[in-house]
């Protein structure tokens, strides 16, 4: 069985990533569809719109055979690590080859490009915290930094391009060189925009729909039949969606209620930006106005919302250090599978060399803590027995592509 593996969010579901999933396959020659996907909480620092079994579900009815849930200690990362972390879990399970959306379209622009960093890394790290020290963000100081050392090629201004490029450097260290990079280009739309222009849209502009109007026609046309199903059970379930604003009073509260000392023992709340959080708390009247006080050029809007997800989970900056700073991944945390999904992970398992959790109360380990966290506080927001019901979800396996809802 040859795998391809595939590093998604599903956020929410769309044609974009039956496309994908459709390319990948050709393009790997794989039968095997492997998908790590983010938990309850993504990359860009928001909670996902709907729950990771629901996402799950979508993607094992439109053509992926296996969903592993990345760990939260790699998911809320900038690109380097969350690139570690997902490329580790894919080649823990053997994957031949991992495709990636990107701007560029092109497998190569991305190898040299690695290469090049991998030749002048020292320079490349020097040329970054020079323009930190001039008060540059570090998205700024990275492109800046890519001119310097002469990548060109690439547009690193693109966030798939700039997730591409960690992927593929990644993949070109030692443990994971036999897994191929491929890249299809990004159709019809950029990562960023905000109105539906076609089928296949970005992910921002169908959420800003979703959350403003609900399931228009307009959502309609960019979303298929699975992805739909799942985002109307979720509804009927849990009565919302979920967004950063209903977090907003949990959040507050958690801040208005910890120490100076407490704040600045969390992951990612540094430099002293504690003070700047404790400043604007008072006058903060939504998640939106807080991170318009608090943001400057060096603190981004994505920086300072996986700071806000560190906070509501309480996420100290010594437990992360325990689990990224490690040679691999601690575990797989299998979410779903096909029918040949299963049949691949039986004939696979004996290579694997960490525990493959499939239940909570059943397999549970100490690593598994920030996760479990992470989906206590994304449930916080529902009714208690709504809460309870989405909850049990953790406790009863992996789904198989002929469950439903």
């Amino acid at each position: 069985m040859k795998a391809c593996g595939l590093i998604v969010e599903y956020n929410p579901f769309h044609y974009g990533h039956v496309h994908h999933i459709q390319a990948a396959k050709e393009k790997s020659g794989a039968n095997i569809i492997i998908a790590v996907m983010s938990g309850s909480f993504l990359q860009r620092g928001e909670p996902a719109i709907i729950d990771k079994f629901h996402r799950t579900r979508a993607a094992l009815n439109s053509g992926v055979d296996i969903v592993l849930e990345l760990p939260y200690p790699f998911a809320l990362q900038s690109s380097e690590l969350f690139a570690k972390g997902a490329v580790d879990t894919l080649a823990q399970i053997g994957v031949d080859s991992i495709c990636f959306g990107s701007e560029m379209g092109k497998a190569n622009p991305f190898i040299q490009a690695a290469y090049k960093l991998q030749t002048t890394k020292e320079t490349f790290d020097d040329v970054i915290r020079t323009y930190l020290d001039q008060g540059y963000s570090f998205p700024q100081a990275s492109n800046k930094a890519y001119d310097e050392i002469g990548i060109h090629h690439l547009d690193m201004t693109k966030p798939n391009n700039i997730l591409g490029l960690s992927y593929t450097k990644t993949m070109m260290q030692d443990d994971y060189s036999h897994i191929e990079p491929l890249t299809i280009p990004r159709i019809h739309n950029e990562y960023h925009q905000e109105k539906i222009q076609h089928s296949i849209a970005s992910a921002t502009s169908i959420r800003k729909e979703l959350h403003t109007n609900g399931l228009t026609e307009k959502a309609l046309s960019t979303l298929p039949k699975q992805s739909v199903d799942q985002l109307q059970h979720y509804k009927k379930t849990a009565n919302i969606w979920h967004q950063w604003e209903l977090y907003f009073p949990f959040l507050h509260y958690k801040v208005m209620t910890m120490e100076k000392q407490q704040l600045a023992s969390i992951f990612s709340v540094d430099e002293g930006l504690e003070n700047r959080i404790k400043q604007t708390a008072s006058t903060a009247t939504s998640f939106a106005d807080w991170l318009e006080k608090i943001k400057t050029k060096r603190y981004t809007q994505t920086r300072l919302q996986r700071m806000f997800v560190h906070i509501l989970t309480n996420t100290s900056k010594e437990e992360m250090y325990q689990q990224i700073h490690t040679d691999s991944v601690p575990y797989l945390r299998l979410l779903g599978m096909s029918k040949q999904g299963r049949a691949y992970i039986n004939k696979y398992k004996k290579h694997i060399s960490i525990p493959i959790i499939t239940n909570l109360k059943k397999d549970q380990i100490h690593e598994m803590m920030l996760d479990e966290r992470a989906t206590h506080i994304y449930y916080t927001i529902l009714y208690p027995e709504k809460r309870i019901i989405l909850r049990k979800q953790e406790f009863t396996g992996p789904i198989f592509s002929s469950d439903y809802p």
